[in-house]
């Protein structure tokens, strides 16, 4: 069974993580997806990390990783050739997506005007740091911008960190993955509009605007109250307890600010006393006692290990262990969920595994088609000939 996506036929111009990122999750949906590369390759190409075994044709983790089941055709798009080979896809394509500093597809001559011209029915979309003039033009919108720009000009810095005041931006690259993931709704509403009407459309995703999205609960506090939302740790601002906590031997998540779930934790830990207690019955009065559920709820898990706390709670109240990625590895979820894939290695009969696709269909699987491709392994005519 392919996937939903199937014969949606996306010229990738990006490059780096957040175009790559939503490029990918229309490959592994079933999109037909032309990586377009320079004579030099994608940057991650370069990045690893590599296993010490692999041949020289062998991939890095970063680019396997987002560019999995597309195809890669080397152009030169400052030569008139490359122009022209590109325009020749663009012309029977669905989608282009490209990442590139405002103006430089311009300077090209291959901006969205001149692509649509070609392709009336061309949804073209962009992911950039400030956004494209096209939807609002922003004093920023010359300036370029990485992941870690995107969290901290967006809010998720000022409200992720120590208490202290010191901000610590998240693991995953957020700045660049969800302004990829919100791109690719955008692109899936703008194909089934031209699918109605014929009319293809310029949609975009500015980062900054992406972790604004994200950092949603802080804009309504401000609004609503006046306060500054600071970094508060693990904890949270409105609910308690919703927090993580440390265990004798590590660490786990407790989220219980409902009243059912707070008086079955209660109950659990060996307090239901405070399941009762006019104090602690609603979520806002276990916020004002926040250092009582706080120091019942570690003085109960300081002598249990994470383990035992999880058998203990779990199914009872939202519970879970911090795992590292070799617990992720070895969950029995991970596994029935199809979460952890194996892909070919180029030159190598010891496979790569990569994080699966999330979402998950019942009548036409997404999942991961193919490895990522070597530099220039196709070429446009192949692609045009597949293309009919």
């Amino acid at each position: 069974m392919s996937g939903p996506l199937e014969g949606v036929r996306v010229v990738d111009l990006t490059a780096m993580l957040s175009g790559p990122y939503c490029s990918m999750l229309l490959a592994d949906l079933g999109a037909d997806v032309v990586k377009i590369e320079p004579p030099h390759g994608d940057f991650t190409r370069l990045a690893g990390p590599y296993r010490a075994d692999d041949g020289p044709e062998g991939l890095g983790g970063y680019f396997s990783s987002v560019n999995r089941g597309k195809r890669s055709v080397v152009l030169d798009l400052k030569s008139d050739e490359g122009r022209d080979q590109l325009l020749a896809l663009v012309a029977v394509a669905d989608v282009v997506v490209e990442n590139f500093n405002a103006g430089v597809m311009e300077r090209f001559g291959l901006g969205y005007e001149e692509l649509a011209a070609h392709n009336p029915r061309l949804v073209y979309a962009a992911i950039r740091g400030y956004g494209d003039a096209r939807t609002g033009v922003s004093p920023y919108a010359a300036w370029p911008a990485y992941d870690v720009t995107a969290q901290a000009v967006g809010g998720f810095l000022s409200i992720t960190g120590l208490p202290d005041g010191t901000p610590i931006k998240s693991g995953p690259g957020i700045g660049d993955i969800f302004p990829a993931t919100l791109l690719t709704v955008g692109i899936l509403a703008g194909l089934h509009h031209a699918q109605r009407t014929g009319e293809g459309q310029f949609v975009d995703v500015a980062m900054y605007d992406a972790i604004l999205s994200l950092c949603e609960r802080a804009v309504y506090q401000h609004s609503y109250t006046g306060e500054v939302p600071r970094q508060l740790g693990n904890s949270h601002p409105i609910l308690s307890p919703f927090d993580i906590f440390p265990t004798a031997d590590g660490w786990v998540s407790i989220a219980a600010p409902n009243d059912r779930f707070w008086a079955a934790l209660a109950t659990a830990i060996g307090r239901p006393d405070m399941a009762t207690d006019d104090r602690y019955r609603t979520t806002l009065d276990r916020i004002a006692h926040g250092g009582d559920v706080d120091g019942a709820l570690r003085s109960w898990l300081s002598t249990r290990s994470t383990a035992e706390v999880v058998d203990t709670l779990g199914g009872l109240v939202p519970v879970g262990p911090v795992n590292d990625v070799a617990a992720i590895f070895a969950d029995p979820h991970v596994a029935a969920r199809d979460m952890l894939v194996q892909v070919e290695q180029p030159g190598s009969d010891r496979p790569v595994t990569l994080a699966g696709q999330p979402i998950k269909f019942t009548r036409t699987p997404a999942t991961i088609t193919a490895r990522a491709p070597r530099l220039g392994e196709h070429t446009v005519q192949e692609v045009l000939t597949g293309w009919g």
